[in-house]
């Protein structure tokens, strides 16, 4: 077997191996870059989080709640009022500090490290947030 015939046998199988590596390195997550799309992110994310908070048990397997809207756009929120920033990061604030005590409960399998999360609290900043939030993107989404 020739050095022609290998090409020719193993050129598809590279081709396919170097799409897929290339597809792997392009596929990152698209920033969000308008403010309508940030605060859509948010807004499903604060939804999540509302709802897992409703659901919310204290035993190991409890979900975590999403931040990584918050991580990637809490630098671009200028256009919310600020009020809505501050309640914003109080309320990311706490699902991120909820979530390091769901990873404890679940590295040492007991719910004691989920008795320190105020839910209630937890819930009502979500709502609060949710409900700024849909009032932003109402006002917002068809300018």
């Amino acid at each position: 077997m020739g050095l022609g015939e290998l090409v020719d046998k193993f050129f598809p199988i590279i081709g396919i191996v170097l799409l897929i590596v290339v597809n792997i390195f392009l596929r990152k997550r698209r920033a969000e870059r308008t403010p309508v799309e940030i605060c859509a992110r948010l807004l499903a994310d604060v939804d999540y989080n509302h709802s897992l908070t409703e659901n919310f048990q204290f035993n190991p397997k409890v979900g975590k709640f999403k931040t990584g809207g918050w991580q990637r756009n809490r630098n671009k929120i200028d256009f919310l009022d600020p009020a809505l920033q501050s309640l914003l990061a109080s309320a990311f604030s706490m699902a991120e500090s909820a979530n390091r005590d769901v990873d404890a409960s679940r590295k040492y399998k007991t719910a004691s490290y989920l008795s320190g999360i105020d839910v209630r609290k937890l819930k009502e900043y979500m709502a609060k947030s949710k409900q700024g939030l849909e009032e932003w993107f109402q006002a917002n989404a068809t300018q």
